[in-house]
């Protein structure tokens, strides 16, 4: 094992200095970050082996001499829009360099339960190394990783062994099929085309398939009874304050807590007001009225259509934002299958709008919720969150303005401004009746729903059916797509911060539309425009960029929910 890492040190090192002569000149931001990105890119396919040491120590060397060279910089001397990209760069380096950290404590977390993952690993990168082993040696490596993967098996099975932490049998059941896809990558590679590899390999081969799929069965049975998908692996405070300083959130999880149930509480004084007007005792009541007005089946497209253009032509009429015609001709719309709905039960989209309604393959019950999760009113907002000038107008700007940012991806920007539109969209009229108002509040107090139940889930207080109920008796979700929320949120697929963005981001832009717009500085369509044309970015770093004074070098606080 010495000689193995000391030839990974040996190897970094030389990777070093092959790298150093082709640095872009320091001060040329756009360069560095199309640099750097190119480089990750090139990297991450080269050194793919899951649970690699090699694989992080390359990304961190790379990272480091980044940052180091990016604090050389004369940062007085870089105009703004170059200190924009400073910091953005700056946050996305360190950022990667902790997710190198908590890769590799979770991996150490897994490694009991896989005590062959450093046997798949050396294999995998001598191939990717070219280095052709000794087959006879590598069948004996190949044998014993099957003994060794029986062996946690009929320990798990017999309760000779157990996960030391909630999640923990889950998190290694998919670290194991990675190592298992590289297992016969590694396989596949010289299976066929060497003889002697062939002769002794392919029984320990499928020995140890076979024992790998033995121990995924048991790693399933030991994560417990129940729905694993609602299991979901809470991160604690600690790194829950460090996510919200890479995006420039001063606000500890508890005020964000709060300002959600500010939130939500005035979305339920607004349904309050509108099943009023409906005729009903209360917004429960209008909610479930509004449940009941959904499209027969087949017409569902339709109104997404029509939903579609009706938005379009309110902004038009307002000069609210600049929409050119190639957005508005090149959307598409595709139908949602029912597997993707169990995490999915609502619409998405971008420049193709995947849209939610039963199909036929979904049982009765299905049906009723999946009809009732997206009907006429409900529909009003999500088509105009997903399209425009939601989440396909920000793609269209974003593959032509400031495209270098692309790497900087960050949910604030990204849904808080589908969710400011919301918003902005709400105050402005685009509810027509009492109707429409309970269907856009619902998405409202989703929105608050998702801070409270994701924060309240990381920080260990709420399991995932805790939340899935939180939901059901707070927003009014049928059960089925409670439980999608709740499991596309903690299934692994999203960061920890990003149901708390959709809101948070909106009220940033809000915010930032009060200071910018309500003040008479600049108009709304300007306002919106620039907006889109920063590309994403955290938004306490947009308001500096927009603001029109120098961006400083340390982070401003800005406590933008306060009032």
């Amino acid at each position: 094992m010495r000689c193995y890492a000391a030839c990974v040190l040996a190897l970094c090192a030389f990777a070093v200095a092959q790298d150093a002569p082709v640095a872009p000149p320091l001060a040329d931001l756009r360069a560095r970050i199309e640099g750097l990105g190119a480089d990750l890119r090139d990297l991450g396919r080269r050194y793919d082996a899951p649970m690699s040491a090699e694989r992080r120590l390359r990304l961190r060397t790379r990272l480091v001499r980044e940052q180091t060279e990016l604090w050389q910089l004369d940062f007085a001397r870089l105009g703004n829009e170059a200190r924009v990209d400073w910091h953005l760069l700056d946050t996305h380096v360190t950022r990667q360099l902790a997710q190198l950290d908590d890769d590799e404590r979770r991996d150490q977390e897994v490694e009991e339960l896989l005590p062959f993952a450093a046997t798949i690993t050396r294999l995998h990168e001598q191939r990717r190394q070219l280095q052709a082993g000794e087959p006879r040696a590598e069948a004996e490596m190949v044998s014993e990783l099957a003994q060794r993967a029986t062996a946690v098996q009929l320990a798990l099975q017999q309760g000779r062994q157990r996960a030391k932490a909630p999640g923990l049998a889950t998190r290694a059941r998919m670290r194991l099929i990675g190592l298992r896809h590289s297992l016969r990558s590694w396989f596949e590679f010289r299976d066929g085309y060497d003889p002697e590899f062939g002769w002794w390999l392919r029984a320990p081969f499928a020995e140890a398939t076979a024992a790998l799929d033995r121990l995924a069965e048991a790693l399933e049975q030991a994560a417990g009874p129940g729905d694993q998908s609602l299991q979901g692996h809470p991160i604690g405070e600690a790194a829950l304050r460090t996510e919200l300083g890479f995006e420039w959130i001063p606000y500890t999880p508890a005020e964000l807590v709060a300002i959600a149930e500010r939130e939500f509480a005035w979305c339920d004084a607004e349904q309050q007001a509108a099943a009023k007007l409906m005729g009903c005792k209360d917004w429960q009541q209008a909610l479930e009225q509004v449940k009941q007005k959904h499209r027969a089946p087949g017409e569902q497209p339709a109104l997404v259509k029509e939903l579609a253009h009706e938005a379009i032509a309110f902004l038009e009429q307002r000069d609210l934002v600049t929409i050119p015609e190639l957005a508005k001709e090149c959307w598409r719309m595709g139908m949602m299958s029912r597997e993707a709905q169990r995490t999915n039960p609502f619409f998405l989209g971008g420049e193709t709008i995947s849209v939610s309604f039963p199909t036929d393959a979904m049982a009765h019950i299905e049906k009723l919720q999946a009809l009732r999760s997206n009907n006429e009113h409900f529909c009003r907002a999500t088509v105009h969150h997903e399209l425009i000038p939601g989440h396909w107008l920000q793609q269209y700007m974003q593959a032509r303005h400031r495209t270098w940012r692309e790497p900087f991806d960050t949910p604030f920007w990204l849904e808080g401004w589908a969710l400011y539109w919301e918003m902005r969209l709400y105050e402005l009229g685009f509810g027509k009746s009492p109707e429409d108002k309970i269907g856009m509040l619902y998405w409202r107090k989703h929105r608050c729903a998702r801070i409270v139940f994701s924060l309240n889930f990381h920080l260990g207080r709420w399991s995932g059916p805790q939340c899935v109920d939180y939901l059901i008796q707070k927003v009014g979700h049928e059960r089925a797509a409670a439980e999608g929320e709740v499991r596309r949120s903690l299934g692994g697929l999203y960061p920890p911060l990003y149901q708390a963005a959709y809101m948070l981001g909106g009220l940033q832009l809000r915010a930032l539309h009060g200071e910018l717009v309500g003040t008479g500085k600049w108009t709304e369509k300007a306002f919106h425009d620039t907006v889109l044309q920063q590309n994403s970015i955290p938004i306490a770093l947009l308001r500096q960029a927009l603001l029109g004074g120098e961006v400083a070098r340390q982070q401003v606080p800005w406590r933008f929910a306060d009032r």
